[in-house]
């Protein structure tokens, strides 16, 4: 059967969705199709306007409405104290388990030659420097446990101690996540047993 080229066009265009195969694409294009006018509305306006709204906050990299997040413009968050993340979702997914009190640093990904992705395309430098000009304690690496994740861990942990600025611990996430864990999947518990868990590297 062929479909309408329009109806084509829209399973076409959220299969580039993470996650979302030819059979999802489609199922979510037929509910949109008979769902009312006024919140495909909503939806596409909402869409059409998330890239112009949304800011990066220009010290932890997260997403926010203002040019500083909510988080890093907390004065009772202790700023000595900065954990690493993959992705901004990682916040959301950490800051849900309500212990952690310091602050993040969005990296924007990992270290994969596979997929191009090297040192310069993170937001490595700028941790560094973070850590330079803040007097920070201690750095939470809290990657995900992946191949890529421990190797960019151990790339982090060598340039901080290449800084020779006196002793900052540095920790991995630990127990409560398998290798593999994607910290997006896990639930509130084993994140708050991962924080809790984490070792010194």
């Amino acid at each position: 059967m062929t479909l309408p080229s329009a109806l084509d066009e829209v399973i076409e265009v959220l299969q580039r969705l993470p996650g979302v195969g030819p059979k999802s694409a489609a199922r979510m294009a037929f509910y949109l199709l008979n769902t009312s006018q006024d919140f495909n509305k909503v939806l596409s306006r909402s869409v059409g306007e998330l890239k112009e709204k949304i800011k990066i906050c220009k010290e932890c990299f997260s997403v926010s409405d203002s040019e500083v997040c909510s988080i890093c413009n907390d004065e009772t968050r202790d700023k000595k104290q900065i954990c690493v993340v993959e992705r901004a979702l990682d916040v959301i997914s950490l800051e849900s388990v309500g212990e952690y009190r310091g602050v993040y640093h969005v990296l924007g990904g990992v270290i994969n030659p596979l997929e191009h992705s090297g040192p310069e395309d993170l937001k490595i430098e700028e941790l560094i420097e973070r850590i330079k000009n803040n007097g920070v304690d201690e750095v939470i690496l809290a990657m995900n446990l992946t191949m890529e994740g421990e190797a960019t861990a151990l790339y982090i942990k060598r340039k901080i101690k290449d800084l020779n600025i006196g002793e900052i611990k540095i920790t991995r996430i630990g127990s409560g996540l398998p290798m593999g864990a994607d910290l997006g999947y896990a639930d509130q518990a084993t994140l708050n047993r991962a924080m809790e868990g984490r070792t010194t590297i």
